[in-house]
């Protein structure tokens, strides 16, 4: 894990990979809450019994957005800031879902700090974010995504 100090510690990281996360099993109950909270409860994400007679590999697929998500829980375990005020999730950017996510398995985040910038008493950063699904060559999902974290 990459120990930082304070925010403006990022700004010698431009262009560095930051690291990779732990591995997250991506589980049916993750998906059903989801698609409750959000209401995005098509039947791919949800159906297990459909799932299994009509799509590849039988298994429901992770919601896009639910992988997306993941970013901060993630991140926590690839780098941290020691003394920092709020972070704000500032938005992303060029987000493409790659590849389907099949639940059950195990997905993991690749980050590179694309840019990093003094904004007033915060460090605005931008992260290549890649998921990564165990045994596949393909990324389940690419973007960039942006936060701002603030001096204490």
């Amino acid at each position: 894990m990459l120990e930082l100090q304070t925010p403006s510690d990022l700004l010698a990281h431009v262009g560095q990979t930051l690291g990779s996360s732990e591995w997250f099993t991506i589980e049916q109950r993750h998906l059903d809450g989801f698609a409750e909270l959000t209401g995005d409860d098509f039947w791919i994400h949800v159906d297990t019994e459909r799932a299994g007679r009509e799509m590849p590999g039988g298994k429901t697929i992770a919601h896009g957005l639910f992988v997306l998500s993941l970013v901060p829980r993630l991140q926590r375990s690839i780098f941290r800031v020691a003394r920092r005020g709020k972070g704000l999730n500032y938005g992303s950017d060029r987000v493409r879902y790659t590849a389907p996510v099949p639940v059950g398995s195990r997905v993991r985040l690749h980050q590179t700090l694309k840019a990093a910038e003094r904004v007033g008493a915060a460090t605005r950063m931008t992260t290549v974010c890649e998921f990564e699904i165990e045994g596949q060559t393909r990324p389940a999902l690419v973007a960039e995504f942006i936060l701002l974290l603030q001096d204490e």
